[in-house]
């Protein structure tokens, strides 16, 4: 691909951006100025819509083919299995998010001119780039775990003269020394809000990706740091989906360790709740973070279909109950079984009920309250709340 075509990729992919209003003017200069592909590795996985897998593409062998996914709104995975390996491997582990996710991201951060902001995962560098071209690079400071990951970006970051402090260490320790900051922005995804993040930008926001450990699913959060940095709260945003933080993936032992001689001896029942009352939407849908948010502790596996039945299987994530409900193709009534001290399967259709009680509500009726000690999610006001 020819100089020209890759400007040509830049302009097409930032007029995507711009018409569907994920790219806004006041980032438009930031966009223009700090290109996507200076900050990608010359291997990468992008995400192929088409056949809905990832990739190989090595921009020494086919730059062109490289050059096209650089330039497309599509996530692009640049580590596995937390850089073990040097191929695609079991899980990826760091990334170069969507375009349009990223420019959602901070266009919800909210900064303005003077403000301060700490990053939680550089990953690329990509979008700490971006904020230092907006703020100055004196006004962004970014934490990476991955020690290989962070050279990469420092390296990444000097080269366009962006470069501030990159700090490799845990996130979900903060910048104490660095602190405090007017803006706290994670680009790895959470399942709760660390008390360091609240303590390094009182009377400041926090926006993050936040779900429960029902599924890979996250919620974009953005919270209000009170002036003492002892709580925050706000509304959830929208679904996203990222790389948990390390200390914060999910725990689970394997369905061989929960249902090791299958479903005989469990308790077993029928419900009339649906295959599209539970999954329909997918894995974005409203319902099932609600669920999530009301079932706590407990993670869910949906199975492929096969000759017209899809078992859905629970397990709780601090005893080993498990629940699978078996839909079959024209029938009215699923099959349940349940073992263990929890009824999961009770649990999970009774937040339904109520999701539906509640008027089915979106994200954008969801908040959530953090302290020091606990998580709170709330419908609609803070004062009608429950623990997660």
């Amino acid at each position: 691909m020819t100089l020209t075509g890759v400007e040509e990729g830049r302009s097409e992919l930032g007029r995507s951006l711009l018409e569907r209003k994920h790219l806004t003017a006041d980032w438009l200069p930031a966009f223009a100025a700090v290109p996507r592909s200076d900050f990608l590795p010359d291997v990468i996985w992008p995400f192929d819509m088409d056949t809905g897998t990832t990739v190989a593409v090595d921009r020494r062998a086919d730059p062109a083919l490289w050059s096209s996914y650089v330039n497309a709104d599509v996530p692009i995975v640049t580590q596995w299995d937390d850089g073990t390996g040097e191929g695609p491997g079991c899980v990826p582990t760091s990334s170069a998010s969507m375009p349009s996710v990223v420019f959602r991201m901070l266009s919800a951060l909210e900064v303005e001119a003077g403000h301060r902001v700490l990053e939680i995962g550089t990953g690329t560098g990509w979008n700490a780039a971006l904020l230092a071209h907006r703020l100055g690079a004196d006004a962004v400071a970014s934490i990476e775990i991955d020690r290989d990951v962070a050279n990469a970006a420092r390296e990444r970051l000097l080269a366009h003269q962006l470069y501030g402090p990159v700090l490799t260490r845990d996130g979900e320790d903060g910048d104490d020394m660095g602190a405090p900051y007017d803006r706290i922005i994670a680009t790895a995804g959470v399942r709760r809000i660390p008390p360091a993040w609240l303590r390094d930008a009182p009377g400041g926001k926090i926006l993050a990706p936040w779900g429960t450990h029902f599924g890979n699913g996250d919620a974009l959060v953005r919270l209000q740091v009170s002036e003492d940095g002892c709580i925050a709260d706000g509304r959830f945003l929208g679904p996203v989906e990222f790389m948990k933080l390390r200390g914060q993936r999910t725990q689970f032992a394997g369905h061989d360790v929960y249902v090791p001689n299958g479903v005989n001896g469990a308790d077993r029942s029928t419900t009339t709740v649906t295959e599209e009352q539970l999954l329909g939407g997918g894995q974005f849908a409203a319902q099932r973070f609600a669920v999530g948010l009301r079932v706590c502790d407990c993670y869910q596996q949906v199975a492929d279909k096969r000759d017209g039945a899809r078992p859905v299987w629970f397990y709780g994530l601090k005893d080993r109950s498990w629940a699978c409900v078996m839909f079959q193709d024209g029938r009215a009534e699923a099959t349940v079984w349940q073992s263990g001290p929890r009824r999961l399967w009770d649990e999970v259709a009774s937040a339904l009920a109520w999701w539906r009680a509640a008027g089915e509500p979106g994200y954008e009726r969801f908040g959530l309250t953090v302290s020091v000690h606990r998580q709170r999610a709330w419908l609609d006001q803070p004062t009608d709340y429950w623990r997660v």
